[in-house]
């Protein structure tokens, strides 16, 4: 959800830059199923326009329109919805909606927090039983606790959603040839942050990768985190192994291979050859070749591939049709 963050802290600088009024929803509490879980959240300006979603699409016109009171009053609002007989996920959604009005302090220290890949707490305060009162959200930065809405007064004794939101998730794509420019283009959208590696030689820039982040010439090992995966797709099996024994000591969540087994097989023997000390972890977090078999064939369909398989890999998750899924579909 960190990216979410992300999205609504840059819409909401460009709507304070045009004069617009800008309100936050968070979906506090549930009862029952819901297209998306408790934590989520929505900004919507006073103009109409609203970033991103808290559920497939029926609540945000009822949560617009509930906002209404807001943006004249400047005071948090409780919004219950029931969707049991609206939705297709029958449950309750209580719903927080207050002024969304940080401090150029806040808007400062949330972006440190972003660019260092540091951990912070989202804390929502909320009352089902009521649509007022001192309501609000405060993120606490290392313990120093900033509300949204910084004329805000809230009561700490209500009931409270803490949320602990990691490092925005991040995809370093190692190559850079014409399917590595496909997975870039899916990864972004599903919100990751694309680091590309490039060597000198091959003389790419940023603006050939749209959506990514940065480029690099080198593996930035320092930053590499469990929050990161990783996909070497050079076309070159020298290169490959290379970028293997800079990887060796590097502990990512994911690392994925382009290529048949038999070509993994040689990578890894050959790295091992050289490298007999490598750990068992290290070899467990090596997937080839990347991707789930779903009968990918084109580029954009390898990159769905592939992007599916470290998703199952970071949610602990073994693919299977949902149909088959026995019982809720989230636990």
């Amino acid at each position: 959800m960190t990216h979410e963050l992300k999205k609504i802290i840059y819409e909401y600088e460009n709507a304070c830059k045009k004069g617009i009024a800008s309100v936050l929803a968070t979906v506090v509490a549930l009862d029952g199923s819901s297209y998306r879980k408790p934590g989520v959240k929505m900004l919507l300006l006073e103009d109409g326009t609203m970033v991103g979603a808290v559920s497939g699409g029926c609540v945000e016109k009822e949560i617009n329109r509930q906002a209404l009171s807001v943006f004249k009053t400047k005071k948090a609002i409780m919004m219950t919805y029931d969707g049991r007989y609206r939705l297709g996920c029958e449950g309750i959604l209580y719903i927080l909606i207050e002024p969304f009005n940080p401090s150029p302090y806040f808007i400062e220290v949330f972006k440190k927090y972003i660019k260092e890949r540091k951990r912070f707490t989202v804390s929502s305060y909320y009352d089902k039983n009521t649509t007022l009162g001192k309501l609000g959200t405060v993120f606490s930065f290392k313990g120093e606790s900033i509300a949204v809405d910084e004329k805000a007064i809230i009561n700490y004794e209500l009931e409270v959603l803490e949320q602990e939101m990691k490092p925005c998730f991040r995809l370093m794509i190692i190559g850079t040839e014409h399917d590595a420019v496909q997975l870039t283009s899916y990864a972004t959208l599903t919100g990751w942050e694309v680091v590309i590696v490039a060597t000198l030689q091959e003389e790419k820039k940023l603006v050939n990768f749209p959506g990514a982040c940065e480029l690099v010439h080198a593996i930035p090992v320092q930053t590499i985190d469990q929050q990161t995966a990783i996909v070497v797709m050079t076309h070159s099996y020298v290169k490959d192994l290379k970028y293997l024994q800079v990887l060796k000591e590097i502990k990512p969540i994911y690392i994925g291979l382009l290529g048949p087994v038999k070509r993994r097989e040689k990578l890894l023997n050959e790295l091992l050859e050289h490298n007999p000390e490598i750990s068992e972890e290290f070899l467990e977090t090596i997937h080839g070749p990347a991707g789930l078999d779903i009968g990918a064939e084109t580029p954009q369909e390898i990159a769905i591939s592939v992007m599916s398989e470290i998703l199952a890999v970071v949610r602990g998750k073994e693919p299977m049709k949902l149909s088959n899924r026995l019982g809720a579909i989230h636990v």
